[in-house]
């Protein structure tokens, strides 16, 4: 066991797999000494670091921390590779605990199993709270003033520590690209009536297409506000549609109360772990927080860690092949997983939606393909009739996880360690 007794542990997670983490993971803990929101010397706080090497070709070295001034701020830095999850799943299995399909449900392949395990292990070793933070978030807000743009620091693990202990869970603000949707300039290749049915057949219910032209008409950028920051309002996330919607990053948990814990899932090759573990939250009390990550979505703007603070930030236009690219591959995992959310939301009417999901996408994919020139975004209608023939599978694999993470904490909470 890794924490101190002595203090309150805390435990910040990032799954990661680019090379800029250990600046990302040092601009953070300069954040945290820097902070006057809270008594660090009350606090002891541990990394844990959840990797892939596969993802953009790494090596150990890229995330293992050498920096004496961090070394010097966290108690301790857990690293979780395959070779540590297989040895811990061999643990879990030979104590029968769960079983191997089980283990796959929680620790498998994809970005909700590495959440998974920086979850397990911090619950493993005791944490009071797990602040998770992505790679490609950086602690800076960035505010629009008249023609320019201003940038204003954020304390984000002391924002999230001085408000984890009045509720289950923490949720933050995002600013900056965190939405992969481009600029578009509509023509008589593809109307703004179009794209409307487009996004709106392929998104969650948490998007709506005001908020997205918004984006777009700023370029794609989505810019913190001002009185959120300067009022330091906090308020209760309210369900929405069978939902208290949180994003995956800038999130914080309590561990004190694991009947309020839940694990992240997604279908095979989608994305939206983020999404389902909001269906699982109504008994959660989630404060969203007045603290701003910048999401350099694009990884563009890396150079924010080292202080350059530009004073203007580019438009993501979607004659970009690289911008393309990434917004095809967005739509791909947003519809991945449509059908399974569409089904825990709304089952009673899970046909009907279905069915008329793909007359629009049928009508609009066309012309999608020809604004962009490119055909694969015919793909979408292919996974949409796979993950649709899939949806009850997917769906028991889900309650699956659900259920085997319960086997899990319970055991977990048992074990003296």
């Amino acid at each position: 066991m890794i924490n101190n007794k002595k203090k309150i542990n805390v435990g910040v997670g990032f799954v990661t797999g680019r090379k800029n983490f250990k600046r990302v993971a040092k601009t953070y803990i300069n954040n945290w000494n820097e902070s006057d929101i809270v008594d660090s010397k009350k606090y002891a706080l541990h990394l844990f670091v959840a990797y892939d090497l596969d993802y953009k070709s790494t090596k150990m070295s890229d995330y293992k921390i050498s920096d004496e001034e961090i070394l010097d701020t966290v108690d301790s830095a857990f690293y979780i590779g395959t070779s540590l999850i297989a040895t811990e799943v061999q643990y879990l299995i030979k104590n029968k605990i769960i079983d191997l399909k089980e283990s796959e449900l929680i620790f498998g392949e994809g970005y909700a199993m590495k959440r998974n395990a920086v979850l397990y292990f911090a619950l493993k070793n005791k944490m009071d709270y797990l602040i998770f933070l992505d790679d490609d978030e950086y602690p800076i807000a960035t505010l629009r003033v008249n023609d320019s743009i201003v940038w204003k620091g954020q304390e984000v693990l002391s924002t999230h520590i001085e408000n984890i202990k009045y509720c289950d869970m923490t949720h933050g603000h995002h600013c900056g690209y965190i939405s992969p949707i481009p600029y578009l300039e509509f023509n008589d290749k593809l109307s703004e009536d179009e794209f409307k049915i487009f996004v709106e057949s392929i998104s969650n219910d948490i998007i709506n297409w005001e908020s997205i032209k918004e984006k777009m008409l700023n370029g794609g950028v989505t810019y913190a506000n001002l009185d959120i920051i300067e009022s330091k309002k906090v308020e209760v996330v309210k369900e929405m549609n069978g939902m208290k919607f949180v994003s995956g990053a800038n999130l914080g948990f309590n561990l004190k109360d694991t009947d309020k814990i839940f694990p992240f899932y997604n279908p095979p090759r989608a994305r939206g772990e983020d999404t389902f573990l909001s269906t699982c939250l109504s008994e959660c009390t989630i404060r969203k927080i007045p603290c701003y990550t910048f999401h350099d979505g694009f990884s563009t703007y890396q150079n924010l860690l080292l202080g350059v603070l530009p004073n203007k930030l580019k438009t993501m236009n979607a004659k970009s092949t690289v911008i393309a690219k990434r917004f095809l591959q967005a739509s791909l995992g947003w519809i991945r997983y449509k059908p399974l959310l569409l089904y825990i939301t709304d089952r009673e009417n899970y046909e009907t939606e279905i069915h008329l999901i793909k007359e629009n996408l049928s009508k609009v994919i066309p012309s999608i393909c020809d604004y962009f020139a490119n055909d694969k975004f015919k793909d979408i209608l292919s996974e949409l009739d796979f993950f649709d023939a899939h949806v009850k599978e997917h769906y028991k694999d889900f309650q699956n996880t659900k259920n085997a993470w319960i086997k899990i904490v319970n055991f977990l909470g048992d074990t003296k360690l």
